[in-house]
C-alpha cells in the first residue's frame, strides 16, 4: 500500500538500505579522547564522500561497549560502501572492526565486511 507522502507527491517509496561501520575502541567503554576526535574527523570525510557520490546520508554515531558505530543510509548499501571504502582505507582501522551492509529495512539480508588494518 502506498504511503501518504507517495500518494501526495506521486513518488514511489523504496526500502532504505544501511551501512553500519563498527570501529573497535581502545577500551570497553567510549575510547580515549584522541581516538574519538580522530573518528569525528573520519565522519566528516565519510559524509563528504557520501554527498559527493549522491549515495545517501551519514546519520551519526554511537559510542559504547568498546565500539563506535557509524550509521549511513541510502537507496543502495553497495553504493554507500563504494563511497566510503576509500576513506576507510586511509584511516588506521583498529583490529576487530567491521562493517555491515544491510540491503533493506531491519531484518533484510546483510553482508559483513571485515575492515583491513
Amino acid at each position: 500500500m502506498p504511503s501518504f507522502l507517495s500518494k501526495l507527491f506521486g513518488t514511489k517509496t523504496t526500502a532504505q538500505h544501511a551501512l553500519l561501520v563498527y570501529l573497535r575502541l581502545s577500551d570497553e567503554q567510549h575510547g580515549e579522547h584522541d581516538e574519538r576526535e580522530d573518528i569525528f574527523s573520519l565522519e566528516d570525510d565519510m559524509s563528504r564522500a557520501i554527498d559527493a557520490a549522491h549515495a545517501g546520508e551519514f546519520d551519526g554515531n554511537e559510542f559504547g561497549e568498546g565500539f563506535c558505530t557509524l550509521y549511513m543510509y541510502g537507496q543502495s548499501a553497495a553504493r554507500l560502501w563504494e563511497a566510503v571504502a576509500p576513506v576507510l582505507k586511509k584511516f588506521p582501522v583498529p583490529a576487530a572492526s567491521y562493517a555491515i551492509k544491510r540491503f533493506g529495512e531491519v531484518g533484510a539480508p546483510e553482508e559483513r565486511v571485515e575492515l583491513p588494518q
